[in-house]
């Protein structure tokens, strides 16, 4: 009988050991991006390079993405007192002057140059415009890339930071 409990315990013993190491692990949410407050010095601090463009049902906005080796790229930066920013790669020139306004990005006067430009660059240009406007977030993404986030109504565009 001692020998039955013995084996009985170290049984116990043994199964209580086998599902402690198989518990699970609580459902741990990954962290969210780490916002930061937007400023004339973090926009101006890097490049802004098109990462990812979607409607707000999810479909990629295709136009923005027709050539890998041009992406869309806003240059933020000071010209004799103004803030402007430039939006690189277009086939017109295109850019503002903007302001930081209660920690909102606003654009004011987008101006273009109006060459007839062929397709897919039109429609690049067409999309471009549509990106701009929106709500202007800063924040990092899990590898601490900067990433300028634009949200409107129509959909959500992502950049990351590019040293200059």
């Amino acid at each position: 009988m001692k020998n039955m409990t013995k084996l009985m315990m170290a049984g116990t013993l043994a199964v209580g050991a086998l599902a402690a190491g198989c518990q699970t692990t609580p459902n741990v949410n990954p962290p969210a991006a780490v916002t930061q407050p937007l400023t004339t010095t973090a926009l101006q601090a890097y490049n802004w390079q098109l990462v990812d463009a979607k409607l707000t049902n999810g479909q990629k906005i295709t136009q923005l993405f027709y050539d890998p080796a041009k992406p869309l790229t806003l240059k933020f930066f000071e010209d004799n007192g103004s803030q402007r920013v430039s939006f690189m790669n277009t086939c017109n020139n295109i850019g503002a002057e903007y302001n930081i306004v209660n920690g909102d990005v606003v654009l004011n006067n987008v101006m273009s140059t109006m060459k007839q430009c062929p397709e897919p660059e039109a429609s690049f240009d067409t999309a471009t415009v549509a990106t701009i406007q929106g709500k202007y977030s800063l924040g990092q993404n899990a590898n601490n890339t900067p990433i300028l986030t634009i949200k409107n109504d129509n959909q959500v565009a992502h950049f990351k930071g590019v040293a200059k």
